[in-house]
């Protein structure tokens, strides 16, 4: 030690000083704090001195939302709003409305906003929640959630999942839906094409869309839209197809019918093989009758599950069919919050969750809802049909979350997907993501890039102070 003394006594050169007192602090503190030599106002020079090079563009106590603005993006797969989240210290935060949803689902969220400090996630979220709803109707809170996220993140420097508890795992897997195509051969080429991208997991469309318009295959389906699943514009002599429940449309499937789609997912499993799971999407509108004697007639091909076959809420429903078939079961795609997944679970009427962030409360709740799974031992995989914005947001929960099985992408056909954003490259690798080690989301806009998939019509993140005022009040009790 007083060899040490001398050498710095010795020194004619103040720089140099400063240089020893620098390389040799202990724990950021100078030999001068060690030994108490110094007044409380030269020791804090010497702080501020040797914590110069700290980053300090971010002092979370102190961070306050500024600004929200939003740009929507059109075939990311589907229509997504993405949105933009300003901080008084420069810090920016990107979240996403679910696809097909309104971006004023978000906007009419700022005035509960600004001013805030967006590292009080769940503070905020129990404030805005009630403004969700299920489905898309959730769109706005969720996406608002991920980039609250995305900023207490890049606030402490940590990735998101850091702040959900840590991470059960570093890749991500996820699982690819399978194209169509007019024969058999080219579903096999578009399923060889999964497997040469490295997708461990797929995921089949078929159902009664496919029986229309076949004679002896439906009964009572020629006065409903049935290939029109999802166009809710077009109405029919009984109403329209896609906004009528299943068990009101009346709809059977005949054996002639069971037979064409035993044969047709028989076809599928010979080209995909029984090493890789192959989960089933939605079937079409029919009642628990009809559900059944579908689950059952799949049951030789082992698929991974049978996805919403009756709505969600049909809790009672729901178990009807669990009980009768040895396939799994699995729903949740458009439920919002964690209670309706509780009920489903408590009365044992799935197998399986699917929760989707951008509908089912965004990262902190989703993971709460896959922790109430796992502790009743149910798995759970995500559905998700977005940009890589919440994709990341999704990657970060399912890292954090114990019971977590795969993810759905369904942008993978997309060109251009992976641009969409910075800080990442690829995205996608082989079937699998993945786990950021960058603060938040771990991700940025490319905004020169994304400007290419903007909606006709849209404005590019331009002023929202329309949104700026709140005027109403928002407390749900007396």
């Amino acid at each position: 030690m007083k060899n040490i003394f001398s050498r710095l006594s010795s020194s004619d050169n103040p720089s140099d000083r400063r240089d020893f007192l620098r390389n040799a602090g202990l724990g950021g503190l100078s030999l001068g704090f060690m030994f108490g030599k110094q007044t409380a106002y030269a020791a804090e020079q010497e702080m501020e001195y040797i914590t110069q090079k700290v980053p300090r563009d971010s002092k979370p106590a102190d961070l306050k939302i500024t600004d929200m603005r939003v740009a929507v993006l059109n075939g990311v797969p589907f229509s997504s709003p993405i949105i933009r989240i300003d901080t008084n210290q420069g810090l920016v935060g990107w979240g996403e409305v679910r696809d097909g949803a309104s971006a004023n689902y978000a906007l009419m969220l700022k005035s509960r906003l600004l001013g805030k400090n967006p590292c009080n996630v769940e503070q905020i979220f129990k404030q805005i929640k009630q403004f969700g709803g299920q489905s898309r109707a959730a769109g706005g809170v969720c996406g608002v959630e991920m980039a609250l996220w995305d900023l207490a993140g890049k606030a402490y420097n940590v990735p998101a999942y850091q702040l959900l508890g840590g991470k059960y795992r570093d890749f991500i897997r996820l699982y690819a839906d399978t194209p169509e195509a007019d024969s058999y051969e080219g579903f096999a080429e578009n399923m060889k094409k999964r497997r040469d991208q490295g997708y461990t997991f797929l995921k089949m469309d078929f159902g009664i869309g496919m029986l229309a318009d076949q004679p002896g295959m439906l009964v009572n389906a020629n006065n409903w839209s049935v290939k029109q699943q999802w166009n809710d514009r077009e109405s029919g002599k009984l109403g329209n197809y896609a906004n009528t429940k299943h068990p009101f449309t009346r709809i059977q499937v005949t054996k002639k019918g069971l037979d064409r789609l035993v044969e047709h997912v028989g076809k599928v499993r010979d080209i995909v093989g029984y090493d890789t799971p192959l989960a089933a999407d939605h079937f079409g509108h029919f009642d628990v009758n009809t559900a059944i004697q579908i689950g059952k007639a799949m049951e030789p091909f082992r698929l991974a599950w049978l996805e919403d076959l009756v709505p969600w809420f049909y809790t009672d429903q729901w178990k009807q069919i669990t009980d009768a078939i040895d396939t799994p079961t699995l729903t949740g795609e458009d439920i919002y919050l964690k209670e309706g997944f509780i009920k489903l679970i408590d009365a044992k009427a799935i197998d399986m969750i699917h929760p989707d962030l951008a509908s089912s409360g965004g990262l902190l709740e989703t993971k709460k809802i896959g922790d109430y799974a796992e502790e009743k031992g149910i798995p759970m995989a995500m559905h998700f049909a977005g940009s890589p914005i919440s994709m990341m947001a999704n990657v970060h929960c399912a890292a954090a979350t114990e019971n977590f099985v795969a993810l759905e992408h369904h942008g993978v056909d997309v060109a251009g997907w992976e641009d969409l954003i910075t800080g990442m490259k690829p995205i996608v690798e082989k079937g699998f993501v993945k786990v950021p080690d960058k603060p938040g989301l771990g991700v940025e806009l490319n905004e020169e890039v994304a400007k290419k998939f903007l909606k006709k019509g849209a404005t590019w993140f331009a002023p929202t102070d329309t949104w700026n005022t709140k005027d109403s009040a928002d407390r749900e009790w007396s």
